[in-house]
């Protein structure tokens, strides 16, 4: 995660910069995890802390624009015709093994921001978006909610937290199967 400290081009630099810092964050989430150091974070991107400050003030604002993508990701999915609740389960799964900083960050913070407060609500739609199918085919229960599901991903996501990504896939995988008995129909 170290890269070569460019030199200063003033303003006209703003959106390279701000790209190098998602790109760098972004590594730096997927195998640091949330509470990656910012100052490795700017290294990486070739730029001061003054620039990753200017840029975005604090850890959320980088994590929200690291993730935005995750959520628009997901959004997409669920707006296209045909998508089930298990298409949307796999993408956030895969999104989680990627990085678990991303579901972390909106499963259960103990004094949620109202930024991260919105994209976990965005999530959140997202899933109730395709749970009236799911009840109907019998995928799940009747009396399953989104919020039950945000529970559950925020369960594996804090699971995977713990292990090396080589060992993520596997557990995710044996997980769901736990999961899913308890929540399906």
């Amino acid at each position: 995660m170290t890269a070569v400290r460019r030199p200063n081009r003033g303003p006209r630099a703003a959106a390279e910069n701000r790209a190098a810092l998602i790109t760098a964050a972004r590594e730096a989430f997927a195998t640091v995890g949330y509470n990656a150091p910012l100052t490795e974070v700017a290294r990486a991107a070739g730029v001061g802390q003054g620039s990753l400050y200017r840029h975005f003030p604090d850890r959320v604002s980088l994590a929200l624009a690291v993730f935005e993508d995750s959520v628009a990701d997901l959004e997409a999915l669920a707006a296209r015709p045909g998508t089930t609740l298990d298409d949307v389960l796999n993408l956030i799964t895969e999104q989680t093994v990627a990085s678990t900083a991303f579901i972390t960050m909106v499963s259960v913070p103990p004094r949620p921001d109202p930024r991260i407060v919105e994209v976990r609500d965005r999530v959140a739609r997202v899933l109730e978006s395709v749970l009236p199918e799911a009840r109907r085919t019998g995928r799940v229960r009747a009396d399953i909610t989104a919020e039950d599901l945000v529970l559950a991903v925020g369960m594996v996501a804090v699971l995977l937290s713990n292990l090396p990504a080589s060992e993520r896939t596997e557990t995710t995988d044996r997980m769901w199967k736990l999961l899913r008995h308890g929540i399906e129909a």
